[in-house]
């Protein structure tokens, strides 16, 4: 999920302390909590759909983005992992309704899951999430002017009509409420071997209109029933390589931008990943912060009700660190050692090793990060989330999204803090 941000100074200290914001309403607030629910944390994570409910997560959410769907080369969709999708049986216990998948039945999977989750919070609004950093290669394919209604005919037809391989006709309709695009990114690599291409920018646009148009006849005579949300980027240079921003938020029901990794391990030293002001000292030539990822929209014409910043629930860390200015901005040898990827850690796993760390703030910024002498994460708490959301109720934005729901804890502190400091 590496993604980078570039940005000009601007100062956010004037916001960030004093701030009182009046907490959302679950499924009801014009603050959006927006989190994505990846298709692989039934793994190795065995953070289920079921979770969301048993953490509270599902109660303060409006809406979830499942991720991922993939776009093959010529521009059709299909399930990136059918078994997690739709054919994994789920027991009692590990359902969200408490009754066993029966053999024979017409769905399981995360998809039934999520349509029990539905059935329990009829106001939670799902869409399926496209591409992401692994499934974005073909994008630029799929957005051709000569392949894009054959490619938005193709994904609605699977996950809107809910026409899975294998199964009955229709057998996955009803559960997604729209689409999300994730293509990272257009005109701009993003995991190599993506293809790219000059005209990406205009062929976005177009490939945003042609999902309204067909999203919206799909809903008809209901206009607008379905969702079409984007994923974009926090760097303003590939915000003007790739995207219309007017023009695309005009069919957008609203878009989430990056609020993390600015910086990460692929860094030789150390900084933060989400720190709402440029911080002072920083050696880097270019400042990356919130700050500047959301001016960068409303300076070229989005809407700030439809700006949902994003947050992350997980750390960045590098180890080898030089023990001096506790660890920031010092010199490392590489990704500090973790659970799933170096130099990435889920929220709830860190927390559980808090005790062989220090918390270190920069309160004018808006960042925290731990350090033992040697190790080095970034980190993103309550005390964080509290300050974010003070942020976005401030500034008027959209609200919030999460990458990704199975990093908080078992009692969901992270997304609790979150949602009752957005007004």
């Amino acid at each position: 999920m590496k993604r980078r941000s570039i940005g000009l100074l601007v100062a956010a200290a004037s916001v960030l302390a004093g701030v009182t914001a009046v907490p959302a309403e679950a499924h009801g607030s014009s603050q959006r909590v927006v989190g994505y629910y990846t298709q692989w944390s039934g793994y190795d994570r065995n953070f289920l759909v079921s979770d969301l409910v048993k953490n509270g997560s599902a109660a303060r959410l409006t809406h979830i983005n499942y991720a991922f769907g993939f776009v093959d080369e010529q521009g059709n969709c299909y399930s990136s992992d059918p078994w997690a999708d739709f054919q994994r049986p789920f027991s009692a216990e590990q359902s969200v309704s408490g009754v066993a998948d029966q053999p024979g039945q017409a769905l399981n999977g995360n998809l039934n899951q999520l349509k029990q989750l539905k059935a329990k919070f009829p106001k939670l609004r799902i869409s399926i999430s496209l591409g992401g950093w692994t499934g974005s290669k073909y994008f630029s394919n799929a957005a051709l002017p000569s392949a894009r209604a054959a490619h938005v005919k193709s994904c609605t037809d699977l996950w809107i009509k809910g026409n899975l391989p294998g199964l009955p006709a229709g057998a996955a309709k009803g559960i997604f409420d729209g689409i999300d695009l994730d293509w990272e990114w257009p005109a701009s690599e993003g995991n190599p071997g993506n293809v790219i291409r000059p005209e990406d920018k205009q062929n976005f646009t177009g490939l945003v209109h042609e999902y309204r148009t067909q999203l919206d006849k799909a809903s008809w005579p209901f206009k607008g029933r379905y969702d079409l949300t984007a994923f974009l980027p926090a760097d303003p240079a590939q915000v003007d390589r790739g995207f219309e921003v007017k023009k695309v938020f005009k069919d957008l029901t609203f878009g989430t931008t990056q609020g993390y990794d600015y910086h990460g391990a692929w860094d030789p030293q150390t900084n933060q990943q989400s720190s709402i002001d440029g911080p002072a000292g920083d050696p880097t030539p270019t400042e990356f912060s919130s700050q500047v990822t959301i001016d960068a929209y409303i300076a070229r014409g989005a809407p700030r009700s439809k700006l949902v910043m994003g947050v992350p629930f997980y750390s960045r860390g590098w180890t080898g660190v030089t023990n001096a200015n506790n660890g920031l901005f010092q010199n490392a040898t590489g990704p500090a050692p973790a659970t799933y990827e170096a130099g990435y850690e889920d929220y709830r796993i860190l927390k559980s090793k808090l005790s062989t760390f220090t918390v270190h703030r920069d309160t004018k910024a808006g960042f925290a990060w731990l350090f033992d002498g040697t190790t080095f994460w970034t980190w993103d708490d309550p005390t964080e989330m509290k300050r974010k959301a003070q942020y976005i109720a401030h500034r008027n934005l959209g609200g919030a999204m999460i990458w990704s729901l199975d990093g908080d804890t078992s009692n969901g502190e992270l997304i609790s803090a979150l949602h009752r400091n957005l007004r």
